[in-house]
């Protein structure tokens, strides 16, 4: 077996692969034997029929047989003899086999860039302040505030007003092309919402401001051309809408008791103390997210190396997976005039060339995975979730787990090697 290997590309190679004659003659013999041992020939016993009989009738099924086993026999060798491991499925261009001739077949596929060096050493970055901004606390109390908040109706009857939850009921009438004006909603519906925070469509809202409850109202819409319903795209409707209840929210007074409320507090004084701890924790580690991700550009922008393209769409698709079922869970849409696939591919891209030039860094500098770091990182799981450890390690004995959490671990460890030997000026 002879084989030649080209390199179209840093990341894509050809194999040319040549199986000798006598190879080829000894498969095609092998295969018509157990041919004439299996085949049904009408007019001859089993086992029996002649080869030239064989040969006519079944020649292009054999070769093909005999072409594709000599293709996934070679082709293993092939790449074992020149230690490449391919990313991909290699895409094979056979040759036309014939029995007595050597046979020959290409196969393409991807592989990781030849790395000679990796330039890691003294990459540029800014550390941002971690200090934890004014009015950070009294905004954090106010949302634990609106967490705590009873909903009560107004003391005296009055119109609804921007920050009352309010109780609507609604039929919506459609325009159909004819000018016909048709019920789209099947009765009349019931929703429940806050006033001023966008949660109606704009016209909806402003129409609900100032009614008061048992009032009734017709507002008109257009439809946009991206609304999620695709029946109701571009079109007129109707909106035949009634206020049925007003309610406002009633926040807790900000004192001693409203802390024990929150938590295992003794006082006010407490629960302020814990949301700084909080704050400044969170602002710690935002600044760290910030020099990892510079980091990591930076690094990129020093290697300018070229990426498999299926590395790429690998990682875009799990992206975008991860975008979609995200804005599901929230009740959203993406924006459909933001063209985000070309941030998610662009996102992609720098994520895989980040990860061969890491796992470079690692092998140059034998990183490797210990017990302790394993256990280190079990605790601080743990202690991210409000776990007890032996309950993480529970969940953590699934095998694709245990190499997710090994691969944050080796993440982390080249990440902190980088920024030692960064040049990190504070912002």
């Amino acid at each position: 077996m002879q084989v030649s290997v080209e390199k179209l590309s840093p990341v894509v190679v050809e194999f040319s692969v040549q199986v000798p004659a006598t190879r080829v003659k000894t498969e095609v013999e092998r295969a018509y034997g157990t041919l004439q041992r299996t085949a049904h020939i009408r007019g001859y016993r089993p086992g029996k029929a002649p080869k030239q009989v064989l040969m006519h009738l079944f020649s292009g099924r054999v070769h093909s047989d005999v072409a594709k086993r000599l293709m996934d026999e070679t082709l293993m060798l092939a790449l074992k003899e020149k230690s490449v491991e391919p990313l991909t499925q290699p895409a094979i261009s056979p040759g036309e086999l014939s029995p007595d001739q050597e046979f020959s077949y290409k196969a393409r596929f991807e592989v990781k860039p030849d790395l000679e060096k990796v330039n890691w050493q003294g990459l540029a970055v800014k550390r941002p302040a971690a200090a934890v901004e004014s009015g950070a606390v009294d905004a954090e109390l106010e949302r634990l505030r609106r967490e705590h908040a009873t909903e009560e109706p107004p003391a005296a009857e009055r119109p609804a007003k921007t920050g009352d939850i309010v109780g609507i009921g609604f039929t919506l009438f459609v325009t159909d092309a004819a000018g016909e004006e048709k019920e789209a909603t099947k009765g009349e519906q019931t929703a429940q919402t806050e006033l001023g925070q966008g949660q109606l469509m704009p016209e909806l809202e402003q129409a609900a401001i100032g009614m008061s409850v048992g009032e009734t109202k017709d507002v008109s819409v257009t439809f946009p051309e991206q609304h999620s319903n695709a029946e109701l795209r571009g079109k007129t409707g109707k909106f035949k809408l009634s206020l049925k209840s007003v309610k406002e929210r009633v926040l807790p007074t900000l004192d001693d008791e409203f802390a024990k409320d929150c938590g295992e507090f003794e006082n006010l004084g407490a629960l302020k103390k814990d949301i700084e701890t909080k704050l400044e924790k969170a602002a710690k580690n935002r600044q760290t997210e910030v020099v990892a991700q510079q980091i990591v550009q930076e690094l990129c922008k020093a290697n300018p190396i070229a990426v498999p393209p299926s590395l790429i769409e690998r990682q875009a698709t799990m992206t975008e997976r991860e975008l979609l079922m995200a804005a599901r869970r929230a009740g959203q849409r993406l924006d459909p005039s933001v063209d985000w696939r070309a941030t998610v591919r662009a996102d992609a891209e720098m994520k895989v060339r980040a990860g061969l030039l890491m796992a470079e860094v690692a092998k140059e500098k034998a990183i490797t995975i210990t017990d302790e770091d394993i256990e280190k990182g079990y605790k601080e799981l743990a202690e991210e979730a409000g776990k007890n450890i032996n309950k993480i390690k529970a969940e953590y004995r699934d095998p694709q787990k245990q190499e997710m959490l090994r691969a944050m671990i080796l993440e982390d460890k080249i990440l902190d090697l980088l920024e030692g030997a960064a040049t990190i000026s504070d912002a």
